[in-house]
């Protein structure tokens, strides 16, 4: 894991002391403990092409969760802890994604969510953008949340935690596993039926799903195994609504935050994640799929009917599949590259080929999603 520079707070702020360290921190709430290094002011940077920008640090960026759009949406995930009777609120931070670091109770939100040009920068290299909405922020952040109590209570030690939600591990959770869509032991909250990956993500996914205000779970889950699990979370945080969380580690922003590296850094070692291996065996495929020969009057080049039609059939496929864009337009990119190098043709006017060619993406990312779904963890 990268480390970044150590940080320091800026003197005009209130603050309170570390107990590691004696340094001063920004006392911006109980929660909001911001990571301050040398910065740059927005002004410097906002305007630079992409090319400039992927030059700069994370780190000098000057990011912060005060005084942006994320800072209710905090304090939103804040009220709803506290509307649970729920003591304790997870420090937020800026972070390179999001995550929960091993062992550490804190929340790292990703930086390219803090300022409109950072997100334009995402969008633009990963072609979405997680988290942008309100909605979508507080789905992954109440998950996140989750993730926080785990440690902060070191639920792990429950002997009933372990018979609900099995055992779990300081190892990281599995790259692959199975999913099982109509599984009726997990609840669904997050895309990719991601409760079923492992233990932790099972009890992150309940909580969310408990968590989440206006939900009746126990209507939504009725007959379901997994009411089971809702309803021990429902136990679980009574019994620990007003004691403080005895696990509160002394941690640097900058140990965990992994932002002391360049945007190009970054984003080169992102998309690298990103692209998956889909299996190896097109060419089959393909030459069935756009069969019309040299021969045959009113032919269309193969490649370029996929690139008239890729962000359709990129949108098309994400909707129905809940794979991630930049993975879909990776494959679309390679199918495109061999149907050059194989010399493909499909009839034009033929009304079946966006169907045919929509239902054999969405089955070799199906193939990819159902023998083993990739999973970010830190």
């Amino acid at each position: 894991m990268d480390s970044a520079a150590s940080t320091t707070s800026p003197p005009s702020l209130s603050s309170q002391t570390s107990r590691e360290t004696g340094d001063a921190w920004p006392d911006l709430s109980p929660t909001f403990l911001a990571c301050y290094a040398p910065r740059m002011e927005a002004a410097e940077w906002v305007n630079l092409s992409d090319d400039e920008l992927l030059e700069k640090r994370i780190s000098q960026l000057g990011l912060r969760l005060e005084g942006t759009e994320l800072q209710p949406l905090v304090q939103q995930l804040f009220d709803e802890l506290s509307q649970k009777g729920l003591a304790f609120h997870p420090p937020c931070h800026i972070g390179d994604e999001w995550f929960v670091p091993v062992g550490i109770p804190a929340i790292f939100i990703p930086f390219f969510l803090a300022h409109d040009r950072l997100r334009k920068l995402e969008r633009n290299l990963i072609l979405e953008v997680e988290g942008e909405t309100p909605e979508w922020f507080m789905k992954l952040i109440r998950h996140e949340a989750a993730h926080a109590y785990f440690y902060a209570y070191q639920l792990q030690r429950k002997r009933k935690w372990r018979e609900v939600f099995g055992q779990t591990s300081t190892e990281e959770t599995p790259k692959f596993y199975r999913p099982r869509p109509y599984s009726r032991s997990f609840v669904v909250h997050l895309d990719d039926w991601y409760a079923q990956s492992h233990p932790d993500e099972d009890f992150a996914e309940t909580f969310a799903v408990w968590l989440t205000p206006g939900l009746d779970w126990r209507a939504r889950y009725k007959g379901w195994k997994a009411l089971h699990k809702l309803e021990y979370v429902d136990e679980l945080m009574r019994s620990i609504a007003t004691r403080p969380a005895p696990h509160q580690p002394v941690y640097r922003v900058a140990d965990y935050d992994c932002l002391g590296i360049k945007l190009k850094t970054h984003y080169t070692r992102k998309r690298k994640l990103y692209e998956d291996s889909y299996p190896d065996f097109y060419d089959q495929d393909l030459r069935q799929l756009f069969s019309a020969g040299p021969e045959v009057p009113g032919r269309w080049k193969a490649s370029s009917f996929l690139r008239a039609h890729r962000k359709h059939l990129m949108d098309s496929v994400c909707q129905w599949t809940n794979e991630k864009k930049y993975r879909v337009n990776k494959l679309l990119v390679r199918l495109i590259e061999r149907c050059d190098q194989l010399d493909l043709y499909l009839q034009t006017g033929d009304p079946r080929n966006n169907l045919q060619v929509s239902s054999y993406i969405t089955t070799l990312v199906m193939n990819h999603l159902f023998t083993g779904k990739f999973k970010r963890t830190k």
